[in-house]
């Protein structure tokens, strides 16, 4: 039997429809979701949403994460506070697929203000079907971690 990744899924209230329907979207791929972000359009706070996920991540609890806020900027500057997080902020396919191949990204963040449903579903399905190079781009990320330390 095979085991289903879990991956965790986070927003702000800006990003509420957006999140729910990746989350539908990847849960039918198998993926275990587990969704800790908001279901009420109150405001909130995005730098707790992206550190809660990202301590998820760090943490080995989810292999991957998808946050999202307005722009997805914001959330994604808290989330790669977190020691051992590698997220990028995407807004097109090739480039998602670029930091899981190149730079061994473990979380993608999203604008729900800048793309609609239909790309970011596309960008997160070339984000999960990646996978890391290796090679050259293994020095590259272990020149990152040494930063953290």
């Amino acid at each position: 039997m095979t085991t289903r990744k879990r991956i965790v899924l986070s927003s702000d209230h800006a990003a509420i429809d957006l999140r729910q329907a990746i989350a539908a979207h990847i849960a039918n791929q198998g993926w275990e979701v587990v969704d800790i972000g908001p279901t009420t359009p109150e405001s909130t706070h995005y730098p707790k949403h992206g550190e809660a996920a990202a301590q998820r991540v760090a943490s080995g609890d989810c292999a991957l994460g998808i946050i999202l806020c307005g722009t997805g900027q914001g959330i994604m500057m808290a989330a790669n506070k977190v020691k051992g997080i590698r997220c990028g902020v995407c807004s097109d396919s090739f480039s998602a697929r670029m930091i899981r191949q190149h730079n061994n990204a473990n979380m993608l963040s999203l604008g729900a203000r800048v793309v609609g449903e239909g790309l970011a579903l596309d960008i997160v399905d070339a984000f999960l079907n990646a996978e890391f190079e290796g090679g050259r781009h293994a020095t590259r990320v272990d020149m990152i971690a040494d930063i953290e330390s």
